[in-house]
């Protein structure tokens, strides 16, 4: 199963619609909200009234990623506004399989993230309880940055971790994604793909999207 989750981080908010049926139309598979507050990372986006509305405008999956303090008090309101994925971070929250366990009882699919400084054998614990990993390949907090080439070692020791203790668990992958690294990831364990710039930068994003299939498939 290989996912192209365009994030709307980089997309023109001016036009949020019609960016997000463009990649719809282009063959997302997954729509990716990032979710910052200015106090785990250096910035701020949205909150669930957002993607309430990004999942009124598409009909394709909303995989929510909280880079947010107390993410346990936010959840429902994420997963009520329509999100199918949310993952929360390794680093700042104390009770994950509690919290894990909270995400999958409201009918989603639960995720965690580790930062790139972040070693994977940490997960070791919480694998049993997770749906998806997501590796960020750049430090969280704003888009565009280059990717980070040590994730590439980090998925392919996630990958023999999920396939020894939860072979169904997903590995997203989030930052500096395009057409020059995605089948590197994608051969190192990779299901979804998190494109920011690369897809809605472009200015053939149907040709690139199409391309990035080709090259995972």
């Amino acid at each position: 199963m290989k996912m192209i989750c365009p994030s709307i981080l980089s997309a023109d908010f001016a036009k949020l619609a019609e960016e997000i049926k463009e990649v719809e139309l282009g063959g997302a598979d997954v729509i990716h909200c990032d979710i910052m507050d200015g106090h785990f990372v250096p910035n701020i986006t949205f909150g669930p009234d957002v993607v309430a509305k990004v999942n009124s405008i598409t009909g394709l999956p909303l995989d929510v990623h909280l880079m947010i303090e107390n993410a346990d008090k936010y959840v429902p309101a994420f997963a009520e506004a329509g999100a199918d994925f949310i993952s929360v971070h390794f680093e700042n929250n104390y009770h994950l399989n509690r919290l894990l366990n909270k995400i999958k009882s409201l009918g989603v699919k639960a995720g965690v993230v580790l930062n790139p400084a972040t070693p994977v054998d940490m997960l070791k614990n919480i694998l049993e309880y997770s749906d998806f990993v997501l590796l960020m390949s750049v430090n969280p907090g704003f888009g565009g940055q280059k990717f980070i080439p040590n994730s590439i070692d980090k998925i392919i020791e996630l990958k023999q971790m999920v396939n020894k203790y939860n072979p169904e668990c997903l590995i997203e992958i989030d930052g500096g994604i395009g057409l020059d690294n995605i089948k590197l990831v994608s051969d190192a364990g990779v299901n979804m793909f998190v494109c920011g710039a690369s897809v809605f930068k472009a200015i053939d994003r149907f040709g690139v999207i199409k391309e990035m299939k080709r090259l995972v498939s």
